[in-house]
């Protein structure tokens, strides 16, 4: 499991680098979510390390994906721990910016407008010009082999720019070294979240029917053995060819649950089509990797959702029951 997640975190960074990861998008409380961040933070840090948050105290939402944004600033602190072996001190600032045309100009698709900058400084021994022209190439590292992948600051690269921003780096060498990451703006009513009601679980009502569409034997297995044990009647089909006449069939269906890449016809045709059947179809798609879905908000209907490969079993049936209940 240890290895496979290893392998999953490389192929997310990837795909964020190349700007092809599906992002969650939504509005962010930057100053928030770095908060919740501080003990997490500090813990990762050397005790040599003093950590400093600098806040801005009228600070706009931005529009990110938070867990893509979590990762992000995590990394970004690890890296500066690592420039500061003999101690030194952390700096996160948030404050907002109006970017013109002169600077918006000099980074190609960053268009001006108002953004969210979040910006994480060390003390250390920050970098020369030639390594602050290669920090965000892939596989491109300064540490020693066997202690970075080369793939941290890449994948906030690719994550700053699919998200409409950027992200920069000043450095001066033995003064330490500055990461500006810049999120648009969120334009737009933030509605606050329903809260969790804690007594809900996850189990099935009674008669509740999910179809299961997943074309690798070993997932369609493990998600019916899920489904199974919190009481949810399922059918199976290993293709979009094989589920069409179960959507045609008097069959109940609450869920369907299908990965993206199937042979022939892919998930989100075939649910296309089940919906002209099933106006009412709740369909939740899996996937490891899809360029189409790589925008969820082009790719997703209402009463659809995605998750990514790996996900946890927690995950899988939080979202089954949540899609049911819907």
């Amino acid at each position: 499991m240890t290895s496979a997640n290893r392998a999953a975190g490389l192929t997310h960074r990837l795909l964020a680098f190349s700007r092809r990861q599906s992002l969650d998008s939504k509005p962010v409380e930057i100053n928030q979510l770095v908060t919740s961040m501080g003990e997490l933070l500090q813990r990762s840090l050397n005790e040599s390390i003093v950590l400093e948050m600098q806040l801005s105290g009228q600070l706009w939402t931005a529009e990110a994906d938070p867990n893509q944004l979590e990762s992000a600033l995590l990394n970004l602190a690890l890296n500066a721990r690592d420039a500061m072996p003999d101690g030194g001190r952390l700096v996160v600032e948030t404050r907002n910016r109006h970017l013109d045309n002169v600077f918006t100009a000099a980074y190609g698709t960053l268009t001006p407008g108002d953004y969210v900058e979040l910006n994480v400084s060390d003390t250390g021994c920050g970098m020369p010009e030639n390594v602050i022209s290669r920090a965000f190439d892939p596989f491109f590292t300064t540490k020693p082999i066997g202690q970075g992948t080369g793939l941290g600051l890449s994948m906030i690269y690719g994550f700053a720019r699919q998200s409409r921003g950027h992200v920069i780096i000043h450095s001066e060498v033995g003064k330490g070294t500055t990461v500006s990451l810049f999120l648009p703006r969120f334009v737009g009513e933030v509605t606050a979240d329903a809260p969790q009601d804690p007594a809900l679980l996850p189990f099935a009502n009674a008669g509740e029917c999910v179809l299961i569409v997943e074309d690798d034997p070993a997932v369609r297995v493990l998600v019916s053995q899920v489904l199974s044990e919190l009481g949810y009647a399922f059918v199976e089909a290993g293709d979009a060819d094989s589920a069409l006449p179960i959507i045609e069939s008097s069959q109940r269906i609450d869920l369907m649950i299908s990965d993206v890449g199937l042979p022939g016809m892919n998930g989100r045709q075939l649910a296309e089509i089940g919906r002209q059947i099933r106006p009412d179809l709740r369909v939740l798609f899996i996937t490891g990797y899809a360029e189409h879905a790589a925008v969820r908000g082009g790719f997703l209907d209402p009463g659809m959702q995605l998750i990514t490969k790996p996900f946890t079993f927690d995950l899988l049936t939080a979202k089954v029951r949540e899609m049911i209940q819907a």
